[in-house]
């Protein structure tokens, strides 16, 4: 299988102040729901302090406090992908070309990039990319199924406590509503390509 190799690019990608972008998306629409950062807090169960550096960029959240404060504010963590370069009108929503993809950046040095033309179907399609010692923060859950396949690298995964150790060619599936977390415990970046279903990611 070839590697796909643009994620491993990140000097490429026009979102280079990602977590400006999240900070700003999650106060307007904190706004947008009438939430003070104090209700914020209260809803997910994070500091305000936490949430004021995320809100002005200083912080990136791992996956796991991304899902809560999500669903604090009523939304899929897909609402905070930010848009890629403007899409060629001839691919009509159906191809998703290299430099159009969408990415999401997490504590830790894990970014997810979104290959899914959009999150209004029953599928979501993601290239994870993990550095190396990257991880996916504390075990989290949600809704759905999940697959995937590792291209490249090295995945430790742990679902309901189980450890399993995955190498290119190898592949997963299980229940989103089991605890569920990862890491790349190698010297080179881990890759990923994940689906979820529905899109709840």
């Amino acid at each position: 299988m070839v590697p796909i190799a643009a994620p491993l690019q990140p000097e490429q990608d026009s979102h280079t102040d990602s977590s400006a972008w999240l900070g700003n998306e999650v106060k307007n629409l904190r706004k947008a729901r009438a939430y003070s950062l104090q209700m914020l807090a209260q809803r997910c169960g994070k500091s305000i302090g936490y949430l004021s550096q995320l809100e002005r960029g200083l912080a990136k959240p791992t996956i796991g406090a991304m899902q809560e404060i999500a669903r604090a504010l009523g939304v899929q963590i897909s609402w905070f992908f930010p848009e890629g370069k403007p899409e060629d009108p001839s691919d009509d929503g159906i191809v998703v070309r290299a430099e159009c993809r969408r990415r999401l950046s997490f504590a830790s040095g894990v970014a997810d990039y979104l290959l899914s033309p959009n999150l209004s179907g029953q599928l979501e399609l993601l290239v994870c990319v993990l550095d190396p010692g990257s991880d996916s923060g504390d075990a989290y859950s949600h809704r759905g199924e999940e697959a995937g396949v590792v291209i490249r690298g090295t995945l430790e995964l742990w679902v309901q406590g189980k450890h399993f150790v995955l190498n290119p060619g190898d592949s997963f599936s299980f229940l989103s509503t089991e605890p569920h977390r990862y890491c790349n415990p190698g010297l080179v970046p881990t890759e990923v390509v994940w689906a979820i279903t529905p899109p709840t990611y």
